[in-house]
């Protein structure tokens, strides 16, 4: 059947949406301190060495692919309801939508966006993920994966460390900042995340295909297993990075080399892991009324617009032609900065869906997608819906 609409609130899966809405707190995490440029490189302190080990194990390099593999399985979802032809011809003008928004969000605000990149892999591989076959899918995951390794091989500079931050992000002149944003968000926001996450993209249309978040319960030994695995490979393959990083242990340069690739496998482990554990979570608070969980349900249907106001936050707060507090935060304090933004966001969306509306980056998105004859305003979300 052909359906014109996007997909009214309850009618929507729950698991993908409370991944969505935890999601944004890792997405939170992983960006905030690429704003912070103030650290030197060997000087870091005990707390600030703790967050780089909890960020490198558990959000770094795992918040991104969870997005990839998200918006991969979106993509089937809001294909579904469609025919071939119009599926496809929709995820293609959703896809240019996107692009459209993240080359304004990549200019103005955050050179390391990732909508742009999303959008771009939406308009090259709708009809393989809409219609393609799953071994040709399976290629695209596998042949991501090997190439993101191969090009995340080495150490990457230490986190807070004037290397490890944009340039545009330490200018005190405005103009000159915004300039070096567009050259940035090519760059690194839209062709090298593209290359980052396209191997995500491609798991997640998968697993939309084989409906494991839509009907987690009839699928709970799999993801079960797919936690418990992806947890332990994101741990385990972090833990080298994470060492040379805080500078516990000099490698030779070859296994030094190594570890950014062994980390980059790891990172989509724990994505799938990440994703397997909150469709277990729909499992168990499926028919009951929880607070949080209705909470994360809300920041997820409204994932874009609390991606967006964090890089509002962050761009007024951090960088030098803002108020310049990059120069002078240490992780730990940007980190508490990143979960405090992402805690208003998800209190925002809770009001949203009290409401009835959809957040403003959805609605926009819709629009450009839908056309105008589609209203923005639908139900809030079911909380007690079954998966």
């Amino acid at each position: 059947m052909t359906a014109a609409g996007p997909t009214p609130a309850a009618d929507r899966a729950p698991a993908p949406d409370l991944a969505r809405g935890a999601m944004l707190l890792l997405i939170a995490l992983a960006n905030v301190h690429r704003y912070v440029f103030g650290i030197v490189p060997g000087q870091l302190s005990m707390p600030d060495r703790v967050v780089v080990w909890v960020e490198t194990l558990f959000v770094d390099g795992r918040a991104y692919p969870l997005f990839g593999l998200l918006f991969g399985y979106g993509v089937v979802q809001l294909a579904r309801r469609r025919d071939g032809d119009a599926a496809v011809a929709l995820v293609r003008r959703r896809g240019v939508a996107m692009v459209a928004i993240g080359l304004a969000h990549g200019v103005l605000l955050w050179s390391g966006e990732i909508v742009g990149a999303y959008g771009l892999l939406a308009v090259v591989l709708a009809g393989l993920v809409v219609r393609g076959p799953a071994t040709s899918l399976a290629v695209v995951a596998v042949g991501g994966l090997v190439l993101a390794g191969a090009l995340t091989a080495g150490v990457p500079p230490v986190p807070g460390s004037p290397p490890g931050s944009f340039l545009s992000i330490m200018m005190t002149d405005p103009v000159a900042a915004l300039v070096a944003r567009a050259g940035e968000w090519v760059l690194a926001g839209l062709l090298g995340q593209l290359v980052a996450v396209a191997g995500a993209v491609a798991v997640g249309g998968l697993a939309a295909r084989a409906r494991l978040l839509d009907e987690p319960g009839r699928h709970r030994a799999l993801l079960v297993r797919v936690a418990v695995v992806g947890g332990a490979g994101a741990v385990a393959g972090g833990l080298p990075q994470a060492l040379l990083l805080t500078g516990t242990w000099n490698a030779a340069p070859e296994l030094a080399s190594l570890s950014g690739s062994v980390n980059t496998v790891a990172g989509y482990a724990g994505a799938a892991g990440y994703a397997a554990l909150f469709g277990l979570l729909a499992v168990r608070t499926a028919g009951r009324r929880s607070r949080a969980v209705d909470a994360l349900r809300a920041a997820g249907q409204r994932s874009l617009s609390c991606y967006l106001a964090q890089s509002v936050v962050f761009a007024a707060l951090f960088p030098a032609w803002a108020l310049g507090l990059g120069a002078t935060t240490p992780l730990w304090g940007a980190a508490l900065v990143g979960i405090g933004t992402w805690l208003i966001t998800v209190l925002l969306a809770v009001a949203s869906a009290r409401t009835g509306r959809r957040g403003p980056a959805e609605a926009l998105l819709r629009r450009l997608t839908y056309g105008s004859r589609n209203p923005v305003a639908e139900p809030g979300p079911d909380p007690g819906r079954r998966s």
